[in-house]
């Protein structure tokens, strides 16, 4: 069984190398997915996130504003930290049930922030960490995802001030080129797991 983290920050083509890898048979547990899934209506972290920011961070078919608790928390360390006490738990014992889910195949955890305890925590075998320039990170942010230019910058430092160092991870992914290059460095990743 091999459980591989994918990390890397916003914008850095952590999706790009989960659906390839999707594409080559590995089941992919995506925590910004488990994230969305955790805090839908009724589930517990729903309700913690109500009683903790108010019923103003619902839409208004009562599902979480997630681009409105986006704007708070990334402007607002405090909230940013409530944020995370209520999810995290939720999260990380939801990805652990998926992985068990599928203890016979190789599984890909896409991690936006990775660290060191997730190997533990998840069974990781394997830590890669996906990147790319960071003029490439604004262009996409800004461009495809449609983001104000300030608003992408803050994201990016805020994820930033909570990076790991390079030797956390078994593999580097360099994702400021083209796709064909990206997906070689990930085949060759494949190959040495085999």
């Amino acid at each position: 069984m091999q459980r591989i983290a994918i990390a890397g920050g916003i914008g850095s083509g952590k999706t790009a190398v989960t659906d390839y890898l999707a594409s080559k048979g590995v089941v992919i547990v995506d925590a910004d997915v488990v994230a969305r899934d955790v805090v839908a209506p009724g589930e517990t972290a729903y309700l913690q996130l109500v009683d903790a920011f108010g019923r103003g961070i619902l839409a208004d078919d009562t599902t979480l504003d997630r681009a409105l608790v986006a704007d708070v928390v990334f402007r607002d360390a405090t909230a940013l930290r409530r944020l995370n006490r209520i999810t995290h738990l939720a999260i990380g014992i939801e990805i652990v049930g998926r992985c068990d889910e599928n203890a016979n195949a190789v599984v890909a955890i896409a991690l936006p922030l990775y660290r060191p305890e997730h190997r533990s925590l998840f069974g990781v075998t394997q830590a890669w960490l996906v990147r790319a320039r960071e003029d490439v990170v604004l262009t996409r942010l800004t461009t495809s995802r449609k983001m104000d230019l300030g608003d992408a910058q803050r994201r990016i430092a805020a994820q930033q001030a909570l990076a790991l160092p390079d030797d956390a991870f078994d593999a580097i992914i360099d994702n400021s080129e083209d796709l064909h290059s990206t997906y070689a460095n990930v085949d060759r990743l494949l190959a040495e797991l085999a």
